[in-house]
């Protein structure tokens, strides 16, 4: 794994370290890295969802 460094605001943190201690994640790093797989998947249904219809199993056209 690779360190980032970033600034957030600090309101934002907050509402980190809430969730942190509410349990819903063991710490500020697995927050984020859960808000950036999160930010990827969308972006990727995204794209997925922009491309171009292909017929399913044109192989099988008569």
């Amino acid at each position: 794994m690779e360190r980032v460094t970033l600034r957030i605001p600090k309101q934002q943190i907050e509402e980190v370290e809430q969730m942190v201690e509410t349990g819903e994640f063991p710490n500020r790093s697995e927050a984020i890295r859960s808000a950036v797989r999160d930010m990827l998947n969308e972006q990727a249904d995204k794209r997925e969802s922009t491309k171009p219809k292909t017929a399913e199993r044109s192989w099988a056209k008569v």
